[in-house]
């Protein structure tokens, strides 16, 4: 006999994909100074790529700055590299102590490059949402080949994995309804 608990390693995966959209989120660039943006910019720090929050504090001190003071004076210069070299878009100013990073007012057309961006994350997390429904339907097959569970206990559990994917492909639609307004009324 299968029990629920087997089917939970599934739900956990589906959680974190949800988990992996709200990080993608954050790194989506909403006219407001966010922290987030920087997750994924490392900079060369005694040889080794470092992720920036790792290297100095980053402050915002109001909506559309964000100011990063490296713990190493050396690594203004890196720091600025770095982000010069991303996707950012966003032209650091390094005064000699801190660099700040002054976020301009979104266009409209780069709103909405931005909501294509988001839809794209959305579509990319519902299709791992599937392939998790995919694996977890497999063991279920799997499991009722061997003689662990009955034929109606197999449709009940498809039904229950059905249910689950159902919740989470809606989480991951209203998330992407959220960031898209929240991106067209700034």
């Amino acid at each position: 006999m299968i029990n629920m608990a087997d089917l939970k390693q599934f739900e956990k995966k589906m959680n974190t994909t949800l988990e992996v959209l709200t990080s993608d989120f954050g790194a989506v660039r909403a006219g407001r100074a966010n922290a987030q943006v920087l997750d994924r910019i490392s900079v060369e720090y005694y040889g080794t790529p470092t992720p920036l929050n790792q290297v100095g504090t980053i402050s915002s001190p109001d909506a559309r700055t964000l100011v990063i003071q490296p713990w190493d004076r050396t690594l203004l210069k890196p720091i600025e590299k770095a982000i010069q070299t991303s996707d950012l878009g966003i032209n650091p100013q390094n005064d000699g102590v801190v660099i700040r990073l002054i976020f301009p007012q979104l266009t409209e057309e780069r709103r909405k490059d931005l909501t294509k961006q988001v839809k794209k994350y959305g579509e990319d997390s519902k299709v791992a949402i599937r392939n998790v429904r995919r694996d977890a339907v497999d063991f279920v097959k799997k499991a009722q080949k061997k003689g662990e569970m009955t034929e109606d206990e197999e449709k009940k559990a498809e039904k229950d994995i059905q249910d689950l994917t159902d919740k989470y492909i809606k989480k991951v639609e209203e998330m992407c309804a959220k960031k898209e307004k929240e991106l067209m009324e700034i």
